[in-house]
């Protein structure tokens, strides 16, 4: 069955105030400092790449092990779903397709976010990005993903597939179409009208 594919931070979930949280809490643990307002605006990349920001190299690991650790009693509850997050997938299944999401954020820890915000979904893949996640929109059938960042239009055009971009994360439109988004909204409310556009047939 065909699937539509979402990222998840900032493009089905704004997990800002959670992860903020979370890297306090980090900061609390390590007595090292994450500049947790900095690191909220630029979601999207793998951890690691956010803590070797902040930690030497010899203690990313660590830190992104101490990190996940902290992330349930943290960063979930106060995330909340991005603007039409939940009628774009009712969408979704209401058109007989599947929901497939792929995302940078390690799977386990994806699926709290969604469990908690009753988001329910056919396919989960988890620690991709880029390119890495190219492998997994095809073997799950994607058609058309939906990402927020210029990495998941990288993403599309890898598995040769539409790429659907929204501004609600780091990236603006521009970027998101020189990347090569097909499509570029501003946030999901207006998905469930451009899907009932691009599924016909």
């Amino acid at each position: 069955m065909i699937g539509v594919g979402f990222d998840l931070d900032m493009t089905l979930v704004d997990s800002r105030p959670g992860i903020h949280a979370a890297y306090r809490a980090l900061t609390a643990k390590t007595g090292v400092f994450v500049d947790a307002d900095l690191a909220v605006t630029r979601l999207g990349p793998p951890l690691r790449r956010e803590l070797s920001e902040w930690f030497p190299a010899a203690d990313v690991e660590e830190a992104v092990t101490t990190y996940r650790a902290l992330y349930p009693d943290y960063a979930i509850t106060p995330s909340v779903p991005t603007p039409g997050a939940l009628a774009a997938l009712a969408a979704v299944r209401e058109r007989g397709l599947r929901v497939v999401v792929v995302t940078s954020k390690q799977g386990r820890l994806a699926r709290l976010h969604l469990d908690h915000l009753g988001m329910v979904v056919d396919e989960l893949a988890g620690d991709l990005f880029a390119e890495g996640k190219a492998a997994a929109l095809t073997e799950h059938g994607v058609r058309w993903y939906v990402g927020d960042h210029v990495a998941d239009m990288i993403a599309a055009r890898t598995a040769g597939v539409p790429g659907i971009g929204v501004t609600t994360g780091p990236c603006s439109a521009d970027e998101l179409r020189t990347a090569g988004a097909a499509h570029v909204l501003p946030d999901l409310t207006a998905f469930p009208a451009l899907l009932s556009q691009i599924a016909v047939g």
